[in-house]
């Protein structure tokens, strides 16, 4: 969560900077290329953060109203598809990052790879969140909180 923050929090840095320097007249070329990489970094690392706090990708308003067994089936494939996606995601975007070793980003000349590495990390982060959150899924169910609220709102 913090990595996401201060990802965005750059990029929002960034392009203030890249406003001020070309209004001034003296812009500051590199700043576009920390842009972009802050924005992708951040973007997918938010994805990861919010797949492992489940606040994203799964299918919770479907989901909340069931109990049981049902719901445990339910959940447990939404954590395999996740897990399959996740899984191309480390594989295609593995490929991705390697071939862009051999492309650069002018002026600095920077390997595309610092923009499209996050792909693969972001799709291993992914897919522990999601193995974990199955095993305690099966383990313990898959009643948080939140479904708490919903019976309570139901009585009033």
């Amino acid at each position: 969560m913090v990595a996401c923050g201060v990802c965005i929090g750059g990029f929002s840095l960034c392009v203030f900077l890249d406003v001020v320097t070309r209004t001034i007249g003296h812009p500051w070329l590199w700043l576009q290329q920390a842009t972009t990489a802050f924005f992708a970094w951040g973007a997918f690392v938010g994805m990861a953060a919010a797949t492992r706090r489940n606040d994203h990708i799964y299918l919770s308003e479907i989901t909340k109203r069931m109990r049981g067994r049902k719901r445990t089936a339910i959940e447990t494939l939404n954590r395999l598809v996740v897990l399959a996606v996740a899984g191309f995601m480390v594989w295609f975007g593995f490929k991705n990052a390697m071939l862009d070793l051999g492309s650069y980003r002018m002026p600095w000349l920077i390997p595309l790879t610092v923009y499209t590495g996050v792909v693969p990390i972001a799709g291993a982060l992914i897919m522990l969140f999601s193995v974990e959150q199955m095993i305690q899924g099966v383990r313990y169910g898959y009643e948080g909180p939140e479904d708490t609220e919903l019976d309570v709102k139901a009585f009033e």
